[in-house]
């Protein structure tokens, strides 16, 4: 009886000993890491993460092997919603840590994280994490001209009007370059804080491509207001056309590449309404328009339905456009306009008048340059008037310095 239970005790003895050993083997099952092996940040199932925030997945001893991180819309611009895409990243030189190449967190994202590592032991994990970024506030958007696609003069300024005050300009002129094929110098000026223009040192040269790269999604313009475009914007420089006024002797000279192409009659503001002097680009073409004196703070002075061939220059109403309720003998001998300069043409537009050809041959970016008849020079900020500041002047409205940094002495 004793030696059979002693056998028992012996089989049980053994059996513990091989379970034991079994269980025991490492060389046959992956040995895990601690769940702490693999950190990220931000932490897993945060929500409202600033862009400002950074991304990162580190191990404290050993190697990450892999790590894949997608992004998908919580929201879209355009209502709908993108697929999923994969951030672009890249490993440490001592395999602990993982970063993207791009910093930038976009807003209104949801984040996945899957990371794989081996720690100092050798023991292998595999971690998933997730994390959403904050909704913005208010959208900042800039109105751009000019369009994608367009064939312009050589004093085309790219301009941007923003939606909302700008708070951080060096930001946001950082978020815009507008590049240039042959390469010139192009520098950004700030009209206040709703208005970026950029132009070259010199007006273009013919036959340039211009690119303007818009890169401002997510990036703060100022508290709760991030930008929300992300495209690229390119035109071509045409011919060399530039057009003289000479309010003193009524006349407009075309000038096209340096060689004298017409002169025809005007009619520009007398003393009381002088037209402003200086270099002014057309801004907007259009074949008829509307002229109330109202609008610019000369109500019942007159109201024009059907003006036609008017040429904006300035932002405050300047125009050269067709004038058909002049008498033929004023072009050239009486100024009797309300700031405008005014070149004969009918009812409904003749293009064998004068208003009619310079519509025909100009573009918008065009140069027109008004002397004389006691106007004041127009200011840079009026229309696209900024050639009328010197190169000094107009590289010191940018918030950056030529290496791309906020400038130490700039005020926002």
């Amino acid at each position: 009886m004793e030696r059979r239970l002693g056998g028992s005790m012996l089989v049980v003895a053994l059996w513990a000993l091989v379970g034991s050993g079994l269980s025991g083997c490492g060389a046959a099952q992956e040995r895990r890491a601690p769940a702490d092996a693999v950190r990220v940040s931000p932490a897993d199932g945060a929500r409202g993460v600033a862009a400002g925030e950074s991304l990162a997945v580190t191990v404290p001893d050993g190697r990450l092997e892999r790590v894949v991180v997608r992004r998908e819309d919580a929201e879209s611009l355009g209502g709908q919603r993108g697929p999923a895409e994969r951030v672009a990243g890249r490993l440490s030189s001592d395999g602990r840590t993982w970063q993207p190449t791009s910093g930038q967190l976009l807003l209104s994202s949801r984040y996945e994280i899957r990371a794989e590592a081996v720690d100092g032991h050798g023991r292998r994990t595999v971690r998933r994490t997730t994390f959403a970024t904050r909704e913005p506030g208010p959208r900042l958007i800039g109105r751009f001209t000019p369009e994608d696609g367009q064939t312009v003069g050589t004093g085309m300024i790219v301009s941007l009007n923003f939606n909302h005050p700008v708070v951080d300009r060096a930001a946001v002129e950082r978020a815009v370059t507008v590049s240039s094929e042959p390469r010139v110098p192009v520098v950004g000026h700030w009209f206040g804080n709703r208005r970026l223009d950029f132009r070259p040192r010199e007006y273009w040269r013919p036959g340039t491509e211009v690119t303007l790269d818009l890169r401002l999604r997510d990036v703060r313009g100022a508290r709760g207001s991030y930008g929300a475009q992300y495209k690229k914007v390119r035109f071509t420089v045409g011919r060399d056309q530039h057009s003289l006024v000479d309010a003193d002797a009524g006349t407009l000279t075309v000038r096209r590449g340096g060689a004298h192409v017409r002169t025809v009659p005007i009619t520009a503001g007398p003393p009381e309404f002088a037209t402003y002097n200086g270099a002014m680009v057309i801004s907007e073409k259009h074949t008829e328009t509307r002229m109330n004196g109202a609008t610019v703070g000369l109500a019942g002075e007159y109201d024009y339905p059907d003006v036609p061939h008017a040429m904006r220059l300035t932002s405050s109403g300047t125009f050269l456009h067709g004038n058909y309720w002049a008498d033929a003998g004023v072009f050239g001998t009486q100024n009797t306009s309300h700031g405008c300069v005014g070149l004969e043409d009918v009812r409904g537009g003749s293009e064998e008048l004068p208003a009619g050809w310079l519509f025909r041959s100009s573009l918008i970016g065009d140069v027109v340059e008004v002397r004389g008849g006691g106007g004041e020079l127009v200011s840079p900020d009026n229309g696209l008037s900024g050639w009328n500041l010197d190169w000094p002047s107009w590289r010191a409205g940018s918030a950056l310095d030529p290496e791309g940094r906020k400038k130490s002495t700039w005020q926002q």
